[in-house]
């Protein structure tokens, strides 16, 4: 199933759904009409328990460019600035929160809160000549919200250096740095992504959903926390019919045929 939106393209099978950003003359630049229908999107993600993957992609020869800096500049207020920035920073938690996990597929550049985009993903594999930036302070603007995800995954000090310089960085510095976690040749972009696409989506619905939302809520916990949260998750997972059935197979030496429950 395939979904239009002249902004937003959204396709549907298998359940895996495909957004592929649409202002290829933009460079995917995130307008607030983007921004609005990621998060629709999202949310319609979210509401339905069919849905195993996400991959985020995109049209044209960018990845995308960050905010729409024209658009921006049309309307010269700081509340105004304010609001599109919350609402920028709620599609990135949605992209987190989501129940699933979401990969993007990164197949030209990424500055700015395009790279912020690819941070905020649970994967991100691009192909080897992509390039990516958080490079707001060549502008006289310091990235602050592309900063949030990006020292989220990134180690502080090269973090602090892309985000202080607005230097590129190349694919393989940002899988060697934690920013993506696989880059290669450009024709082969589609089959590492359905490979991992597939590698979920052969794993138990069940451990999917619980892992993605165990993992994001403890990386904001203290230590001592964040075991006793895991080992509680981790007891619940275990009463699910698909552990028993993940075990029974795996002593049986068969594959397992997913409940879902």
């Amino acid at each position: 199933m395939t979904a239009e939106n002249h902004v937003l393209l959204t396709h549907a099978q298998d359940g895996v759904v495909t957004l592929t950003l649409n202002r290829p003359d933009q460079f995917n630049a995130l307008s607030e009409e983007l921004l609005a229908a990621l998060q629709d999107s999202l949310a319609a993600v979210a509401a339905d328990d069919s849905v195993r993957c996400v991959v985020l992609a995109a049209n044209g020869r960018a990845f995308c460019a960050g905010h729409d800096l024209k658009q921006m500049r049309s309307r010269p207020e700081q509340r105004y600035y304010e609001q599109l920035f919350a609402q920028c920073g709620r599609v990135m938690q949605s992209i987190v929160n989501l129940p699933v996990p979401v990969i993007a597929k990164v197949h030209g550049t990424a500055t700015a809160a395009g790279c912020q985009l690819v941070a905020s993903c649970d994967l991100a594999v691009s192909s080897d000549n992509a390039k990516f930036a958080v490079s707001g302070i060549n502008v006289g603007l310091f990235c602050s919200t592309p900063a949030v995800a990006l020292t989220r995954n990134v180690q502080a000090k090269k973090a602090f250096e892309m985000l202080i310089t607005g230097q590129f960085i190349s694919a393989a510095d940002a899988v060697a740095h934690g920013l993506i976690n696989d880059a290669v040749a450009p024709d082969q972009l589609d089959v590492r992504v359905a490979a991992l696409v597939q590698s979920i989506c052969d794993k138990s619905p069940v451990a999917v959903r619980t892992g993605k939302s165990m993992f994001q809520r403890q990386r904001g916990m203290a230590l001592g926390d964040a075991y006793d949260f895991a080992g509680q998750v981790m007891a619940r997972n275990m009463m699910a019919e698909d552990v028993a059935e993940g075990i029974d197979a795996f002593m049986q030496k068969r594959q397992p045929v997913w409940k879902g429950r």
